[in-house]
């Protein structure tokens, strides 16, 4: 299980597969076990909707990464079937893990770098100055031919990432 980054959306389903293999980009641990972040994933939750009594147990039940990734990391599915892990943030947040499927088109799990059902979120802990050398790294990594699939919204291709870089670029004022 990859935890792309540590905002309540897409960590706390994790407690629902017991047993498996948790992995995360360097950092996303100490978020995931910081009582005070705990507290700020269920405070985000509620805001956000979730029923108060799911969110406190969802939060209470985050399940950190026992596999920490700084780099790349490639991982063997079995079956012949490999993913590549790899840290390319900050960006959306200080600690944004995307997920490589090789094949034909590549796929690239791009986690909340890449939003496509409204405008890219950024929130305190986002890394602003960053995140158009993420995208840069996502494209680097799927290729031109990739399917990207974003943290909300459908599947896009690296036309779109290239835009949303650019436009994210303009938005906080950093040279593309």
């Amino acid at each position: 299980l990859a935890l792309t980054h540590p905002h309540f959306d897409h960590v706390f389903g994790a407690a629902a597969f017991p047993g498996a293999e948790v992995f995360g980009a360097v950092g996303v641990d100490a978020v995931l076990t910081r009582a005070r972040d705990r507290e700020e994933l269920y405070a985000d939750a509620v805001r956000n909707g979730l029923n108060e009594t799911v969110a406190r147990e969802s939060a209470d039940r985050l399940v950190p990464p026992r596999h920490l990734v700084s780099g790349e990391w490639t991982l063997d599915l079995g079956g012949g079937r490999q993913v590549l892990l790899a840290n390319v943030g900050p960006g959306h947040t200080a600690h944004d893990l995307a997920v490589l499927v090789p094949g034909d088109p590549e796929v690239v799990f791009c986690g909340d770098l890449v939003e496509e059902s409204g405008e890219p979120q950024a929130g305190p802990d986002a890394v602003p100055s960053h995140w158009p050398a993420a995208l840069d790294r996502l494209l680097a990594l799927g290729g031109e031919d990739a399917l990207y699939v974003p943290g909300h919204g459908a599947v896009v291709d690296s036309a779109f990432v290239r835009a949303q870089r650019d436009a994210l670029a303009t938005r906080f004022g950093v040279s593309p």
